[in-house]
C-alpha cells in the first residue's frame, strides 16, 4: 500500500496527483520547488519502476519542469533524484536564477528558509496546478 513518507510532508505540501505522481510544493519560497513522487509502494530508485511508470514519470517530470520554468524569474530548471535523506522515490524539480540564495551552487544545505505566507503559496500551487493540468 502507498503512503507519502512523513521524511517528505514534513518539508512539503501535497497538492496535486498526476496520473502516477503526487506533487508536493517544498516549503522554502526561495525558490518554486516541487516534489514528484510517483505512488508506487516501495520505490526507492528510478529502477524500481516498470518500463510504463518510468515512461509516465519523465511526462510527468517534463510537464512539472515547465510549469516551475513559467513561474517569474526562473531561466533554470534543476531536476534531480537523490534520496539520500528521504528514501522513498521522489523527483526535485526546482526553478533556478543567477542571484538566487544558493546560485549557482545546489540548493540542499543552504541555511536560511523562507516560509511562504498563506497568499503567496496559495496563488503559487493555484498556477504549478493549471499549468500541470495542461
Amino acid at each position: 500500500m502507498f503512503a507519502l513518507s512523513p521524511d517528505l510532508t514534513r518539508s512539503a505540501t501535497a497538492f496535486l496527483d498526476l496520473p502516477l505522481c503526487s506533487v508536493l510544493l517544498k516549503e522554502d519560497a526561495r525558490w518554486p520547488w516541487l516534489l514528484l513522487v510517483p505512488r508506487v509502494a516501495g520505490a526507492s530508485e528510478i529502477t524500481d519502476l516498470d518500463e510504463r511508470d518510468a515512461t509516465q514519470l519523465m511526462g510527468e517530470i517534463r510537464a512539472a519542469a515547465r510549469a516551475v520554468a513559467a513561474e517569474p524569474g526562473v531561466t533554470r530548471t534543476n531536476v534531480g533524484a537523490l534520496g539520500n535523506i528521504a528514501p522513498q522515490l521522489h523527483v526535485h524539480v526546482i526553478g533556478r536564477w543567477p542571484g538566487d540564495a544558493a546560485w549557482p551552487g545546489p540548493v540542499w544545505g543552504v541555511e536560511g528558509k523562507v516560509a511562504y505566507t498563506e497568499p503567496a503559496r496559495a496563488a503559487l500551487i493555484a498556477r504549478l496546478a493549471a499549468a500541470l493540468a495542461r
